[in-house]
């Protein structure tokens, strides 16, 4: 029988709990889930695992909060919400781009630029969604550019939200990762489980 790798399970529970975070009140979009994709990205090997994982916390967390924390008595089961699948794009491609950038090692550099780039997409891709989704903004040019330009007050938080995830879980693992020998990466070069 396979035994059970504690790296791979406190990897899981980290991304988990991030998601989970949520339910905690918040700042508008200052958000953990970024950060998660990222950290997914950086640790976990394969694409699979990199992308799947985050995405199944994010789909569980949204169920709890759409059916016990936002739900209304008498309210139907939500299983996705409208236009869900942007938002759920935007971490999958976050994903892959750490994928990407972490290849090579988790560097402080590196996360800082994934940490940027990563707002930036969300950003890009869940307000396209908005704009796409049609009855807020014309279909056209001018109602796109409307959508980012009214949707900039959010990015702060978002940027806030990648800079206080992003340090708290890549910094709070590396230090763990001191601490105790089995977080420990199998070699220098390879920090994926």
């Amino acid at each position: 029988m396979k035994s059970i790798n504690p790296r791979f399970s406190v990897l899981v529970t980290i991304v988990f709990a991030a998601a989970f975070s949520r339910v905690i009140p918040h700042l508008p979009n200052l958000s953990p889930l970024n950060a998660a994709a990222l950290f997914a990205a950086a640790h976990f090997s394969g694409k699979a695992k990199a992308i799947v994982l985050p995405l199944g916390a994010v789909f569980l967390s949204d169920l709890f909060l759409n059916n016990v924390t936002y739900a209304a008595s008498g309210q139907p089961f939500v299983w996705f919400y409208p236009g869900f699948y942007w938002q759920y794009s935007a971490y999958a491609v976050i994903s892959l781009f750490g994928l990407a950038i972490f290849r090579r090692g988790v560097t402080v550099a590196r996360t800082v630029i994934a940490a940027l780039v990563a707002g930036l997409i969300f950003f890009s891709v869940s307000n396209f969604g908005v704009w796409a989704g049609g009855g807020l903004y014309p279909p056209t040019f001018a109602g796109l550019v409307a959508c980012y330009a009214a949707a900039l007050p959010f990015y702060q938080g978002t940027l806030m939200g990648d800079a206080v995830f992003v340090t708290l879980l890549f910094g709070g693992f590396h230090i763990a990762q001191r601490h105790f020998v089995l977080l420990a990466a199998a070699s220098p070069n390879l920090s994926r489980a």
